[in-house]
């Protein structure tokens, strides 16, 4: 119906309709203007559901809420739903921080101690009926919410590292709520500032350089308050409902096997525009710059440990891409090269060393291996020198991986590639150090404790073949310096929580860089980090100081110094043994668009296509 053939108007009431309507639209135009363009940051765009990613994880999660796990395959799903306020660009080496839910990087007051943060308005939470059939829009409050649930004694959250002294009187929060046994979520704390909806302010007691890579950490990402209080478990997480402002929602899950992400229709989107100068990129540049991201729609992640089974879904195009199991490399490269066979079917390959460190540690809090006496130290000193890195990564890994004799890897600040071990591989000094502090050989052959009892170490391991393997070489280099090992093998989830409680005599553990910067790693033997991320359950206080010493420094000579010294303290007190650095290859399916290998970034399906 023509509204002009209803209502006849008197020209003096038209024009005083014309003029309120256009002082209503002066005040309200922005208004009106952010509730279109949010509209159509909603509505506009859909990822493509028919593009479904099939990939796979190499061992279980334990859960989707990002207080709650620190594990590296909960945070690829995680990534995914949550945000946190910046993120890592797709393409540039070295890796550069750029801003995902935040306009713009930190403002930073002259004297580092306090940090300002504009928060992008009109991005909203995935529909949830704890929402009540309106759009949820994410604010500076669901961040200050979600750090608070960090520092919560109560949840004892596996990453309450990273806020733990940092922000100005949320120790006496945290301290009061111990007391009490409830943390007040509504108290303010005068270093955790949320002057409006989209403003975050952070004052801290000391200077940290690294707090802005700290806030691209998973379990810095928001949470809806609403959602939390709803949904959560016995121990307050929200470990099976996931409700993010990310690009996919949880659609399914069976623990241990299965996870599937859908694409969240409230998602803003954003354009692939990444730029780099590396010659191997120019093909994934032309594929997708001016995509609207993400086009795949569907992510169906299985649980598959076996090398051999990864294989063969590859193989079978029921896995997109594969990242090479050591033990198959030469199925598909030779001399590191692809094979031809498999460049004929469009195959290729991705290279990329990640920012990550294994090594074998002891509980330095069990009564057989821990401890700082002479005769511990002996004790551990002995076996790290019946063990061969060069061995072991050729071994086991079919040379595949990058040797490490430091427990910070290449590729980020604080490495340090001229730095000499003190720990050689010496199968005979080995021998003659246990003799000299009375590990005597019995009838059997094997070393007994200096007090004449059994001397047995139990090495625990997650179950999987690549962990088995590694156990065996550990026990075959125990047996030269004639000691007894046994292997005990736990699910993934199961072996985590005894590290965290200091129940593992002897272990295996890979640290995923949190945050590109060796203090990420050096944390783990930090004495008040134990029961969080240091499965060493190591305290000592000259580590302890130089460490706390060196947060305060920016990367400097003065604070590589620091670094240098701490990794000796660990060496002279034997605490841990470095072992390898994964140099990650690989294989991408010939309808994958835009895959890059990247050090830091856990969720590709968000930068990638695929071709129908």
């Amino acid at each position: 119906m023509d509204i002009r053939s209803s209502f006849k108007v008197k020209s003096q009431q038209l024009k005083h309709c014309y003029h309120s309507v256009h002082q209503h639209l002066k005040k309200r135009l922005p208004l009106y203007i952010g509730l279109i363009l949010t509209s159509s940051t909603i509505t506009s765009y859909a990822a493509d559901m028919n593009k479904v990613v099939h990939t796979y994880f190499i061992a279980s999660e334990t859960g989707f809420d990002p207080a709650a796990t620190n594990d590296l395959y909960s945070s690829y799903v995680d990534d995914s739903i949550f945000e946190t306020l910046y993120t890592y660009d797709y393409l540039a080496r070295p890796l550069k921080l750029v801003p995902l839910t935040a306009t713009s990087l930190p403002q930073i007051s002259a004297d580092g101690l306090t940090y300002t943060i504009h928060i992008k308005p009109h991005i909203f939470f995935a529909d949830d009926p704890v929402f009540k059939g309106k759009k949820r829009e994410l604010t500076s409050y669901d961040y200050a919410y979600s750090f608070k649930r960090v520092l919560d004694p109560a949840l004892r959250s596996p990453n309450s590292d990273i806020f733990a002294g940092k922000f100005i009187g949320a120790d006496q929060l945290v301290d009061h709520a111990q007391k009490v046994g409830k943390f007040n979520y509504d108290a303010p704390i005068e270093g955790i500032q949320t002057p409006n909806r989209y403003t975050l302010v952070l004052k801290l007691k000391e200077k940290d350089f690294n707090l802005p890579m700290i806030l691209a950490h998973t379990p810095t990402a928001a949470l809806a308050r609403e959602v939390v209080e709803h949904y959560k478990d016995p121990q307050g997480f929200v470990m099976s409902h996931p409700v993010g402002t990310g690009a996919y929602f949880l659609s399914k899950w069976v623990r241990g096997s299965r996870i599937v992400l859908n694409y969240n229709p409230n998602y803003r989107g954003y354009i692939w525009n990444f730029k780099s100068d590396d010659p191997s990129d120019k093909k994934i540049i032309t594929e997708m710059t001016g995509k609207k991201m993400p086009q795949v729609g569907m992510v169906d992640i299985q649980i598959i440990e076996e090398g051999q089974s990864q294989w063969l879904g590859f193989k079978q195009k029921q896995l997109d891409w594969l990242d090479l199991p050591p033990n198959l490399v030469n199925k598909a490269l030779n001399n590191g090269e692809l094979r031809p066979e498999y460049k004929k079917e469009g195959i290729y390959l991705s290279n990329v060393s990640d920012i990550t460190s294994y090594y074998t540690f002891w509980n330095m809090t069990d009564p057989i291996v821990g401890g700082l006496s002479e005769e511990k130290i002996a004790l551990r000193r002995a076996m790290s020198m019946a063990f061969s890195n060069y061995h072991f990564i050729n071994i086991v890994f079919n040379g595949m991986m990058i040797p490490l004799y430091a427990i910070i890897p290449p590729n980020i600040v604080g490495y340090d590639p001229t730095f000499k071990t003190s720990r050689p591989y010496n199968v005979q000094a080995a021998n003659l150090l246990l003799d000299q502090y009375h590990y005597k050989i019995g009838p059997d052959g094997y070393r007994t404790l200096p007090n004449g009892k059994p001397l047995t170490i139990q090495y625990s391991m997650p179950t999987s073949s690549s962990s088995l393997a590694v156990a065996e070489f550990w026990q075959r280099s125990l047996k030269k310096i004639h000691i007894r090992m046994v292997a005990k093998s736990m699910q993934f989830p199961e072996y985590l929580r005894a590290q965290k409680q200091c129940a593992v005599q002897m272990g295996t553990q890979g640290w995923f860089a949190d945050y590109p910067d060796g203090e990420n790693f050096l944390q783990l033997f930090y004495g008040p980090n134990v029961h969080v991320s240091n499965f060493n359950c190591v305290a000592i206080p000259e580590f302890d100081r130089l460490f706390k010493q060196s947060m305060a420094l920016p990367n400097s000579p003065e604070r590589q110094a620091l670094f240098l010294k701490m990794t000796r303290l660990l060496e002279v007190y034997s605490t841990v043994v470095p072992l390898d650095s994964p140099n990650r290859q690989t294989l991408i399916q010939p309808y994958i668009q835009g895959f890059k290998g990247n050090p830091i970034l856990k969720n590709p399906w968000l930068y990638i296509d695929m071709k129908k």
